[in-house]
């Protein structure tokens, strides 16, 4: 079986236009996979150089394989169709190690095609490091790295106002480009680069806040071999990915053009603010997740896709999303419809078994981001408690009791939440305490809750009803009549 190199697989060949540090599987199916389609469709004509950002040769490099790989996306489609699409990805050129490689690295800056930096260095990659210095070869930090290379950049082309980048950090963080651009400022402060250098930052460079959705599963270990003999040839950097995809990108309205978003439709918004759209992602996909987590869970059911096979379960889901949770968003309704959609499409991907233990981690910070917000908008607009989501939230106080048909589970959370909910418990079993009173104890915790949540009115009394439900009559019976 050949060997997937571009001697073997000759094709087309893109000039060196975009830096991306991180050579990880988000990138290559999300950024280099867009890049990719944007090269064969119109004239953007990008090849990338992937910079690997920190000091280890696992996984190799990509560069034995001439920076070619396969991205394998699969999933429903926009017809709810089942696809699985395998694409030859020729947008990355080579990759160089920042640490083995560090003159090359800085050669980077005297090419005067480039022009966009993308990056995925984790959610820690921007941040400061006190001890990062000018000289260091390299230095530690993502942002320390990155201000090295434009500095050499600016040197190089005595701080040409044409020869600044676009940069777009990919990092889940909230309004990851400013913080970048905040990094970036400090060391050119502390390494005393001087005020042209930094006027230069300030007005020939863009930092772009983003939002990156799209669930990449990576190398498939497990079906390798049957992949590698439907392609035809053999690649160490197979990469699987979801169907849906979404790029919010804060930034000028240029940008569409350069990238040539206008000549080929993506999925790639460029908006003023992301803010609506992180909201719009935390309160339908991550809320309808926790919503649905406990609710499924102790209804008997282990994954998200068989959740979303279950008729009462879906139903449930479906009427939070679209009864309680759309209507308390401030983005027009066709839009939040539309991504709703696209999330219960996730849901039911047959590729993907999602395990709702996995998604409990941390339950009780999860709902007071993703769902106390809507919860309190709803009452606030209606003046009635949103029905769905109030029973997720006496199921959630259920879920961690840790057992299920008799049988333990693993509840991860904080500890003093597990010792807490023990003790609770532990108490109720023994008769010491009512349902009211254990519902009382939790809500009432206003360090986690950033309120009495057992002041709303009527919450307590309805979380009461919910959960004694539960407990009575099982899930199945209990969520019933919000199907």
């Amino acid at each position: 079986m050949n060997t997937l190199n571009r001697r073997n697989f000759p094709g087309a060949d893109y000039p060196e236009r975009i830096i991306q540090f991180g050579e990880g599987n988000f990138l290559r199916a999300f950024v280099d996979w867009q890049i990719d389609l944007l090269n064969e469709h119109t004239d953007l004509n990008a090849g990338v150089v992937v910079v690997r950002p920190i000091a280890s040769d696992f996984p190799p490099s990509l560069s034995i394989q001439d920076g070619l790989y396969t991205t394998i996306i699969r999933g429903l489609n926009e017809q709810g169709d089942a696809v699985s699409d395998a694409r030859l990805i020729r947008s990355v050129n080579r990759e160089i190690s920042v640490y083995t490689q560090y003159d090359e690295f800085l050669k980077l800056a005297h090419n005067p095609d480039i022009r966009f930096v993308f990056s995925n260095t984790t959610e820690a990659g921007i941040s400061y490091h006190a001890g990062d210095k000018f000289d260091d070869a390299p230095a530690v930090s993502y942002p320390a790295k990155l201000t090295r290379l434009l500095f050499e950049r600016f040197r190089q082309f005595a701080g040409a106002k044409d020869k600044g980048w676009i940069i777009i950090p990919c990092e889940l963080i909230d309004y990851n480009g400013e913080a970048l651009r905040e990094v970036v400022l400090r060391y050119a402060g502390d390494w005393a680069l001087g005020a042209e250098f930094i006027e230069w930052l300030e007005s020939a460079n863009s930092f772009c806040s983003t939002l990156v959705d799209r669930i990449v599963t990576g190398y498939p270990r497990d079906e390798v071999a049957k992949l590698e003999a439907e392609l035809g040839y053999q690649d160490a950097f197979l990469d699987t990915a979801e169907h849906f995809y979404l790029f919010v990108i804060q930034g000028p309205k240029s940008l569409a053009a350069e990238l040539r978003l206008d000549k080929y439709p993506l999925n790639v918004l460029i908006v003023d603010d992301i803010r609506p759209y992180k909201e719009r992602k935390v309160a339908i996909l991550n809320g309808a997740h926790t919503a649905l987590v406990p609710v499924a869970f102790q209804a008997g059911i282990d994954t998200v896709g068989e959740a979303m096979s279950d008729t009462e379960i879906c139903a449930f889901v479906e009427k939070a999303i679209y009864e309680e949770i759309i209507p308390v968003l401030d983005l027009p309704r066709d839009e939040l419809e539309s991504f709703a959609s696209a999330v219960t499409g996730r849901f039911r991907n047959p590729y993907i078994k999602h395990q709702l233990l996995s998604i409990a981690l941390n339950g009780m910070t999860k709902y007071r981001t993703r769902i106390l917000p809507q919860l309190l908008a709803g009452q606030k607009a209606s003046g009635k408690l949103p029905a769905r989501l109030t029973f997720a939230l006496a199921a959630l106080i259920a879920f961690y009791r840790g057992e299920r048909d008799g049988k333990s589970y693993p509840v991860q959370d904080d500890a003093h939440w597990i010792e807490r909910y023990q003790q609770l418990w532990s108490q109720h079993g023994d008769r010491q305490i009512s349902t009211r009173e254990l519902v009382t104890a939790v809500l009432s915790v206003s360090d986690h809750w950033e309120q009495d949540l057992s002041k709303v009115p009527g919450l307590v009394e309805q979380v009461t009803l919910d959960l004694d439900a539960i407990l009575l009559r099982g899930m199945r019976e209990a969520v019933k009549p919000l199907c």
